[in-house]
């Protein structure tokens, strides 16, 4: 059986490159390699495309951002791990289209696929209340009461806003 353009790369990308050029840790090559195993799994499952036959023809911007929409709908991944298969995704493109610069143009399409927003948590802070119990606690008779006092007064700010 003939390799395709895809497998060609992205064998050398994982086993050459990433180690090799790109000098990362095995961890983070696992983690790149897990993003492989997962696309290659949705181009079976949801574009009934085997393994052995994808090629850069069928890797399209559509094709990835169909894969980003499985990954958070069907495996129920969070925006995190969804935004780090896009980052493992764009590195392979940066590498792929340098070996095969016909697919320049959609490389530049799939590269423009932007990283989800995560929502922020926001802190919540002490209540006046809260913060008066707080700077109630140090014992001032103390020469270590009086500098934790001291210093919780220092750090007031970061604490009640």
């Amino acid at each position: 059986m003939k390799q395709t353009d895809f497998a060609k790369t992205l064998a050398r990308y994982l086993t050459d490159f990433l180690p090799g050029q790109r000098n990362v840790s095995v961890n983070t090559i696992k983690s790149y390699r897990d993003t492989f195993k997962q696309y290659l799994m949705f181009m079976q499952e949801e574009q009934r495309i085997r393994s052995e036959k994808i090629s850069f023809v069928s890797v399209t911007t559509l094709s990835i951002k169909n894969f980003l929409q499985w990954l958070e709908t069907s495996k129920k991944v969070g925006i995190s791990t969804r935004n780090q298969r896009l980052a493992a995704i764009h590195s392979f493109i940066r590498y792929a289209q340098t070996e095969n610069p016909e697919i320049l143009f959609e490389s530049q399409k799939i590269l423009g696929i932007p990283f989800k927003k995560k929502q922020q948590q926001t802190i919540p802070h002490l209540s006046k209340d809260q913060m008066a119990y707080l700077l109630e606690q140090p014992d001032t008779s103390t020469k270590r009461g009086r500098r934790d006092l001291a210093l919780m007064a220092v750090l007031y700010p970061y604490f009640y806003s």
